[in-house]
């Protein structure tokens, strides 16, 4: 520890005698230079866990340096200019065919398609492999799960077995913790129990060795240790150049590679997020009560954190690790702007708030691992292709709800769509990027959740209650509770249909008009505007697929290739757009 010491002997300044004193500003300093000397609880907390287990993928890092990597990737979102920028590019576009190229001697390996990004990339090209197509998959750490679990219901994962990607007893063994019942709860307002949402903790580490297995029996390669480098678009084929020099062919590359894909980022310009949602949480043993789990609960209302406001939310699960072994994530939904909270500045209010929550000590508790992550969200997703041959899937496309944190859950809705997709697109070569751009196509329910995100934000300035989001959470959640499991358990799975939000929205309105005028203050008008449309939209999804599909549907195979193609990925859009592929 550095000790500053202000000496007040009378040395004399100038002619006036007056005794030295430390000015504001130098004293300022000095403190800051104090606290920079003294380790946060969460560094000393952090440096003194072992992080060997860290891999890629979102949440699979957990040191102190990687926090502070991302913390400064962080502010430097915050800090960015919302004017779009000049994108680094990374895919470039050749006129010509790649055989008359002089990299065509080169090249190593030609594949049907090349999967970038292995962490959730590794299912999409399991499920292609097992169509027939030679699929490579590029992951530049070592392809393997992190230790932390996911946690997702045995229904979304049955979609997996449903692909032929997995079969019941992969998933029993990939089970490391399975729990009931679960809470979805609001500070002073009440609690709601359901059973069997999010309860199973499913091991990432075993799952992805599972797939691998899979994967490499059906004839697919895995290059780990190798990272993209670019991208260059012939007529004939796409080539992906690696780090490492070497060159590989495939008629398509799917970009897997998560929210911060560099793709993704020459697409998007560099233009911000929309919202984020920031994560903090740990897993830690020596919890005497671990048999429920936390959906979401909030244990306060809106508190100032640093230049800014949060509104705290929280999850809880035990963890497969062993008896007492509990993980809990604290969350936040934030705009990103210059004095947004840091991770570790969040990491300090969850040490100090978690016990509480939690009703234990923390003096009490082994920590096991700290755990961290950032998740950006866009109102324009999913995201459609904007190269031939190019495909974003999983985070990178923006498939998920943007009030969840990870993708393994919508992955797991959308893997058979974008895995028969994807097999007649390279079959019937519709391979330029308004083809590709069907397979991510507008989704009303994805842009009406919206909403939600926007109403679960604390809002800086507002002149709303700081207990409106509690009140306006619970009274959603008791609306739905009274409608019954059709209307709530869809919805605690990132699924909004039509009717059941607008049973739940009338049942609001008419308990609990009182709340109206806050709803607007906290949400503002142009959102509220934006937000009919996609409202409008979403019944409109719902109506054609309920009675324009049947009518099609049968008809479709008597089309010209192209022209079943399209209205295949029309039918899957108004299925999936209006939340109609979710069956209770």
């Amino acid at each position: 520890m550095v000790v500053l010491q202000f000496h007040q002997s009378p040395v004399k300044n100038g002619v006036f005698g007056c005794p030295f004193r430390v000015s504001p500003i130098k004293r300022r300093r000095n403190l800051s230079l104090l606290s920079q000397a003294i380790p946060s609880r969460t560094q000393r907390i952090m440096e003194s866990i072992s992080a060997s287990g860290e891999v890629g993928g979102a949440g699979g890092a957990y040191s102190y340096n990687a926090l502070k990597r991302l913390d400064q990737l962080w502010s430097t979102i915050c800090s960015a200019s919302a004017v779009v920028q000049e994108p680094q590019q990374v895919v470039t576009c050749v006129a010509g065919l790649f055989s008359n190229s002089e990299l065509a001697g080169r090249s190593e390996g030609t594949f049907d398609v090349l999967v970038c990004g292995g962490t959730l990339g590794i299912f999409i090209a399991t499920a292609l492999s097992a169509k027939g197509l030679r699929v490579g998959v590029v992951e530049r750490n070592v392809l393997k799960g992190r230790e932390q679990e996911w946690n997702i219901s045995r229904k979304e994962l049955l979609e997996l077995v449903k692909v032929g990607i997995l079969t019941e007893d992969d998933i029993d063994q990939a089970v490391s913790a399975s729990f009931n019942p679960n809470r979805c709860g609001f500070e002073g307002k009440g609690e709601i129990w359901v059973q069997d949402i999010l309860n199973l903790g499913i091991s990432p580490a075993k799952l992805i060795e599972i797939m691998k297995r899979r994967f490499e029996s059906l004839g697919g390669l895995i290059l780990e240790g190798n990272s993209m480098s670019s991208i260059r678009i012939y007529d004939d084929t796409a080539v992906l150049e690696l780090a490492e020099g070497r060159i590989l062919s495939a008629s398509l590359i799917i970009d897997a590679m998560g929210n911060f894909s560099p793709i993704v980022r020459q697409i998007r310009c560099g233009r911000k997020p929309d919202g984020v949602c920031l994560v903090v949480g740990s897993c830690c043993r020596g919890f005497k009560e671990n048999s429920r789990s936390d959906v979401i609960y909030s244990s306060a209302s809106i508190k100032e954190v640093g230049e800014s406001q949060a509104h705290y939310f929280w999850e809880a699960f035990p963890a497969g690790s062993g008896p007492m072994d509990r993980t809990t994530y604290m969350f936040t939904y934030v705009d990103p702007q210059p004095g947004c909270p840091k991770l570790e500045e969040l990491l300090e209010d969850y040490w100090n708030l978690m016990p509480d929550y939690q009703g234990v000590s923390l003096d009490n508790l082994e920590i096991l691992r700290v755990v961290f992550g950032i998740f950006p969200t866009y109102r324009d997703s999913p995201l459609p292709a904007a190269f031939n041959r190019v495909l974003q899937f999983g985070d990178a496309s923006g498939i998920q709800s943007p009030v969840s944190f990870g993708g393994f859950g919508s992955l797991t809705r959308h893997l058979g769509r974008l895995t028969e997709g994807i097999h007649e697109a390279i079959d019937g070569n519709f391979l330029d990027y308004q083809s590709l751009s069907l397979l991510n196509p507008y989704m009303p329910n994805l842009s009406a959740s919206w909403l939600f995100q926007r109403a679960m934000s604390a809002k800086k300035e507002s002149d709303v209650s700081p207990d409106f989001i509690n009140e306006l959470l619970f009274a959603n959640f008791q609306s739905m509770r009274q409608l019954g499991d059709p209307v709530l358990r869809p919805f605690l799975q990132d699924v909004i249909q039509f009717g059941p939000l607008v049973k739940t929205l009338g049942l609001v309105m008419l308990t609990r008009p009182q709340i109206l005028p806050s709803i607007f203050e906290q949400v503002s008008m142009p959102v509220l505007l934006d937000w009919s449309t996609h409202f409008f939209m979403l019944g409109y999804y719902s109506l054609l697929s309920t009675l324009l599909d049947p009518t099609i549907r049968p008809l479709i195979n008597g089309f010209p290739p192209m022209m079943r193609y399209k209205w295949k990925r029309r039918l899957e859009a108004w299925k999936f757009g209006a939340g109609l592929d979710y069956k209770f």
